[in-house]
């Protein structure tokens, strides 16, 4: 038959077992699938016997698995949900010469998982020949061979089964045999004797034919000798042998032993034994010893690649005459194959926040074996927060079992174990790796809880003052941090006008130079954010702390400092050593070690009368004052504060050592004249003033009749104290380092004799001054001898002028003038006094 016809042929045939066999069987389906179709055929379309939606099959990852091979026969078009052919099904390499030849396939779908299971029938195809094992069948027979004997001849192998298979046999047409065929074997039978000596050698052609459509053949020659007289042919003793072989038997194993008897004597009675046909996959597995009849085994025994052998054995005796027995070899299953662990799916990688119970993956697990041996057990041995949950058949899936936290646990080996339960059992392992994705659930956290830092007044702007660090868990853009300032107010001005941060690094710099005197410290608040959606932040305390530097010099707030005015201070010649005369008061803005005070005299005018207090800034007299000191002493005193480096101050001390002003006339040449003219003209004005106002008044009381009067009193409060006003606002009163205290107060006295302006400072009310309930108060009548007493000092200060609040208001008016009159005349006397005063 042509190679054209043939496949026309074999066309239609496929087509015709096409025809699909679609049944439902506990959720299965069936297909009948020839053989040897060509690459993308249909088989079927999945979708539609299923009820499935075709444009689900992507998204939930259709696919199709084979058990224990790594062939695929077919597979899915998840476009049109067609079962197709994805390689060459050969029904004889599959299924041998078994009657039904199945495949099985799992059709798996995900989201929801979903497990059907599909069966192929393979139909067999006319696609193989029958075939002799020889081209050449040598026989010798005997010329005294009888009529009828049959001489058995090997049968025709043809690899399809069923009616594809060997279905008849022709033998040529000759004068002397015929054929005989029944189910076991094929006999040539003697029709006619044969007659050495009119033919010594005959050729027949022996022609097996199949049922297939097209028809396919196979033939054989058979020579015949004529030989003389052997008429017996060896006999085995069974026509089936069968044994049972466990896989994996070592080489030279003892299968079987057969044996054949012939009844003749001689070499026609020798029987040798030999395979009849044998395939090529067998052809390596079993040999039989020739002279013994015993099957061993030469090759690999495997229950997963064959299951059963089937072998023809022949006896031949030593002219040639031939018989055959069949030989059947069952193999039995061992334990010898590793649960295999596949992964079907995996969710990788996985949210930190999934909830438990999720599925993340599907494992399928597969054994070889048969029954007991391939039945297998899967679970998962580390302390990890997944499990296996048994799903379908040998299906598992892998579902987490606690929340997730990819900050503690990155990523996780998850090794899974599988075990059947053969004997001894056999355990295989798969290790799955999963990471955890990130999700940004853990906001910034400063390494403190707060941060100081220092700075130095004066600093440079852009200087640095601290770093603030945060560390955010998370990864990548969820852990990284951005440093800012909070908005807020420092000495009512925004922060960022003082500080800056840098967003990367958290380093805080200065913005601006700070002054100790103007802010000691403040507190600005760092917000640290991380990058992800949503930004989670976290804020943190900065104290900033601005350390005093010495860049303020002392300064003298008495006296004035030299240059602003000429001061005078009157020295009692009675003074005893140790008495104070004069104190020195001066501040610092600056604080601590750089606002000590120490006072030191530089210069003076006697160096061994006076020393002043190095603390206290009091002036003192070291011994009795003599007569032979000199009345005019100068003391130039110099402050200095302990800072580093130090800073001073000096200022001028004019003393006057004298008990009345009256005894040094030479002090008239001390005088400003030209700053103290205005003023001059001033208080003549006022004087005039005064004087008229005053006459008019002595007219006004003599035309008063009646006037009750009661005595008015003058109230002088001696105590003049330097207020607080006068103080910079910057002073801190640091005791003990030579400020002004509060505790000091000096009574003031002018004399009414001097010619000239003087203020006189005494002692302190701590060294021997009247109490502050003992201060000079004066009645009218005693106001007047003041006036009149030129020597006499008078108070001052503050002036109480006290009356009775039923007195006639004429009464008190010309008090009023005699007072600011004589008041009047006392500051043109003594103007220099005056102006101390002011």
């Amino acid at each position: 038959m042509g190679d054209k016809g043939f496949s026309a042929l074999r066309m239609s045939v496929c087509f015709a077992f096409f025809i699909v066999a679609l049944h439902l069987v506990n959720g299965d389906l069936s297909y009948s699938v020839p053989e040897e179709m060509k690459r993308d055929s249909v088989i079927g379309n999945i979708a539609k016997d299923l009820g499935l939606d075709v444009r689900t099959l992507s998204s939930r990852k259709a696919r199709v698995d084979f058990e224990g091979s790594q062939k695929r026969y077919c597979d899915i078009n998840l476009r049109t949900g067609d079962l197709i052919t994805s390689e060459r099904t050969d029904r004889e390499s599959l299924c041998g010469k078994k009657p039904s030849c199945v495949v099985k396939v799992d059709l798996v779908l995900e989201n929801p998982l979903e497990l059907h299971r599909l069966s192929l029938h393979i139909q067999d195809v006319n696609d193989n020949s029958p075939k002799f094992r020889e081209s050449l069948i040598e026989m010798e027979i005997s010329e005294s061979a009888d009529k009828g004997n049959r001489f058995s001849i090997e049968e025709a192998h043809d690899a399809d089964i069923g009616q594809n298979a060997v279905q008849r046999y022709n033998l040529q047409k000759n004068d002397n045999f015929i054929l005989a065929v029944d189910s076991n074997k094929v006999e040539l039978v003697l029709e006619n004797t044969l007659d050495r000596e009119k033919q010594k050698e005959l050729n027949l052609l022996l022609t097996a034919l199949d049922g297939g459509s097209p028809q396919r053949s196979g033939t054989v020659v058979i020579h015949v000798t004529v030989l003389d007289a052997n008429d017996n042919a060896p006999v085995f003793s069974q026509a089936v042998y069968k044994a049972s072989l466990p896989e994996n038997s070592p080489a030279d194993t003892t299968v079987i032993h057969v044996s054949a008897t012939d009844a003749d004597e001689g070499v026609n009675g020798d029987v040798t034994y030999h395979f009849g046909h044998v395939s090529d996959d067998d052809v390596n597995v079993f040999s039989i010893d020739p002279k013994t009849g015993v099957i061993r085994v030469t090759g690999v025994i495997d229950f997963e690649e064959r299951s059963s052998f089937e072998m023809r054995v022949q006896a031949k005796d030593g002219l040639g005459l031939t018989s055959y027995a069949k030989v059947i070899i069952d193999v039995t299953d061992v334990n010898d194959n590793a649960p295999v662990i596949y992964l079907k799916s995996l969710t990788d990688p996985i949210p930190e926040n999934v909830s438990p119970g999720t599925e993340v993956g599907i494992i399928n697990v597969q054994d070889r074996d048969s029954e007991t041996n391939g039945q297998v057990r899967c679970s998962i041995q580390q302390n990890v927060p997944f499990k296996l949950v048994p799903s379908i058949k040998n299906y598992y899936s892998l579902v987490s079992t606690g929340q997730l936290d990819r900050e503690v646990v990155s990523d996780y080996n998850i090794t899974i174990s599988a075990t059947d339960e053969g004997s001894p059992p056999l355990s295989s392992s798969k290790t799955v790796q999963l990471s955890v994705a990130d999700i940004n659930d853990n906001p910034p956290v400063f390494e403190e809880q707060s941060y100081s830092a220092y700075a130095s007044e004066n600093n440079k702007p852009g200087s640095t003052l601290c770093s603030v660090s945060a560390r955010d868990p998370d990864w990548r853009q969820n852990g990284t941090v951005i440093y800012s300032l909070l908005a807020g107010e420092v000495n009512g001005a925004p922060v960022s006008s003082y500080v800056s941060v840098n967003g990367d690094t958290g380093v805080i710099h200065a913005v601006r130079s700070f002054d100790y005197e103007q802010l000691r410290s403040f507190k600005v608040h760092v917000m640290a954010r991380d990058n992800g959606s949503p930004p989670l932040s976290s804020n943190v305390t900065v104290s900033v702390f601005i350390s005093d530097v010495n860049d303020n010099c002392p300064q003298i707030l008495y006296p004035a400092p030299e240059g602003n005015s000429f001061m005078t201070e009157l020295v009692p010649k009675s003074a005893h050593g140790g008495s104070v005369v004069s104190k020195v008061i001066a501040v610092d803005a600056d604080s601590g070690q750089n606002a000590w005070l120490s006072y030191h005299i530089v210069k003076s005018t006697d160096p061994g009368l006076f020393s002043i207090g190095v603390h206290s800034g009091e002036i003192r007299t070291q011994r009795d004052i003599s007569e032979s000191d000199s009345m005019k002493q100068n003391l130039i005193v110099a402050v200095k504060d302990n800072g580093q480096p130090s800073l001073s101050a000096t200022c001028s001390m004019y003393l006057l050592i004298s008990d009345n002003l009256a005894e040094v006339p030479e002090l008239k040449d001390i005088s400003y004249e030209e700053k103290n003219s205005k003023l001059t003209s001033y208080l003549i004005i006022a004087l005039v003033c005064v004087s008229t106002f005053f006459l008019t008044f002595i007219i006004i009381i003599l035309g008063v009749r009646f006037c009750r009067r009661r005595k008015p009193r003058l109230l002088f409060d001696g105590a003049v104290a330097i207020p607080g006003a006068y103080l910079p606002p910057n002073y801190a009163d640091v005791d003990g380092t030579g400020t002004l205290r509060s505790a000091y107060n000096y009574d003031a006295y002018l004399t009414t004799g001097s010619r000239t302006s003087d203020f006189k400072f005494v002692t302190s009310y701590n060294d021997n001054t009247l109490p502050a309930e003992q201060t000079l108060r004066k009645s009218p009548s005693d106001f007047a001898e003041v006036f009149d007493q030129p020597d006499e000092s008078f108070e001052v200060g503050h002036l109480f002028l006290t009356f009775n609040s039923d007195c006639d208001f004429p009464v008190v008016l010309p008090w009023a003038a005699v007072f600011a009159y004589k008041y009047l005349i006392f500051i043109l006397v003594d103007l220099d006094a005056f102006r101390s005063v002011l």
